[in-house]
């Protein structure tokens, strides 16, 4: 079992920044990639950011040049860097993490989500 649990999120006003952590823990084996996706009131989950074990990054259409996606492999962490929010961003922020266990069965854990909401 794979957990990840998210921290960072909050109401912040139009313009401002917000940065989002998660971890995984349990029964790492090996992380191949790590993502954030959100989903709005009523909206489909979309993809945010993801980026690999090696550090190639993707980003969701709306967020580039906005938001930034890191990670720490030695602390099985990642981050997301929102800034220049909009109201637009007021979503559910969940972490997905993608590998395999120590037992070599793979995983694909999520987390619980944060919520973050941009006033305007």
């Amino acid at each position: 079992q794979v957990q990840l649990v998210e921290s960072g999120g909050g109401l912040v006003q139009a313009g401002g920044s917000l940065r989002l952590s998660c971890v995984a823990s349990g029964s790492i084996g090996r992380i191949y990639n790590m993502a954030w996706y959100r989903q709005a009131p009523g909206k489909q989950r979309d993809l945010v950011a993801t980026i690999s074990s090696g550090g190639n990054t993707s980003y969701g259409d709306s967020v580039k040049g906005r938001f930034a996606i890191s990670s720490d492999n030695a602390k099985n962490t990642v981050y997301l860097q929102m800034n220049s929010l909009i109201p637009e961003d007021t979503a559910i922020y969940s972490c997905y993490s993608g590998g395999i266990t120590r037992r070599l069965t793979q995983f694909n854990s999520w987390g619980q989500g944060t919520q973050v909401t941009v006033a305007s």
